[in-house]
C-alpha cells in the first residue's frame, strides 16, 4: 500500500483517488455505462443492461479498502472529475476495472491516458500483466482494447446477474483480456 501511496503521475491530470471522492466517482461510472447521456455513446451499456445504475457508494467502499485496489481519478482543468480506473493487485498482475469518461468528455484521449497511466502504475508495482473482464457483446470496446495492445486470452466467464448493476436484457458473458507489459 506505501507504494500506491507515494506514487506519482507524470500527467498532472491524473492522481490516485481517495474515500472523499467516492460520490464523485458513483457518478461518473454510472453516467459513462447507463442512463440517458452514455446512450447516446458507445460506451453504453443500455442495450444490454435495464437500469441507470453500475455501481453504488457501498460498491466502491468496498473496492477501495480491498488490499491493493486503487482508484484513478482524471480530473479537468476546472477541477471536475472526468475519468477514472480501479486498479487491483493480484499478485503480479494488475486486474482493470470501470475504466470510465464522462460522456461529454468522450473522444479526447482521456480513456488512453488514463490506460496508459494505469500500465504505468502496474510497471510500479513490478506487475507483468495487466488483464480485465469485457462483455464479449462489446466488439466496439473490443476493439478499442485490442489497438492499445491488449489481447483476448480465449477465456470466459460467465457475468451474474445481480440487484446491484440491473436486470440482463439478453444473455451475457465476459471475455477475459490481458496486455503483456514491458
Amino acid at each position: 500500500m506505501l507504494l500506491s501511496i507515494m506514487h506519482t503521475f507524470p500527467n498532472p491530470h491524473i492522481t490516485i483517488a481517495s474515500v472523499e471522492n467516492i460520490p464523485a466517482i458513483k457518478d461518473l461510472v454510472n453516467n459513462a455505462y447507463r442512463g440517458e447521456a452514455a446512450a447516446k455513446t458507445w460506451t453504453s451499456e443500455a442495450d444490454l443492461i435495464a437500469g441507470d445504475k453500475r455501481t453504488d457508494e457501498n460498491d466502491l467502499q468496498n473496492l477501495m479498502k480491498q488490499p491493493g485496489s486503487v482508484f484513478l481519478k482524471y480530473i479537468d482543468d476546472e477541477q471536475k472529475m472526468i475519468g477514472c480506473v480501479n486498479l487491483q493487485q493480484h499478485n503480479h498482475k494488475i486486474y482493470l476495472g470501470m475504466l470510465s469518461v464522462l460522456p461529454g468528455s468522450q473522444g479526447a484521449g482521456i480513456g488512453k491516458q488514463l490506460l496508459q497511466a494505469s500500465e504505468e502504475y502496474a510497471k510500479h508495482l513490478r506487475c507483468t500483466t495487466i488483464y480485465m473482464s469485457v462483455i464479449s457483446l462489446r466488439t466496439e470496446l473490443i476493439n478499442w482494447y485490442l489497438r492499445h495492445g491488449y489481447r483476448a486470452t480465449g477465456e470466459t466467464k460467465p457475468f451474474i446477474e445481480d440487484k446491484l448493476t440491473g436486470k440482463h436484457l439478453r444473455p451475457l458473458e465476459f471475455m477475459i483480456m490481458e496486455k503483456i507489459l514491458d
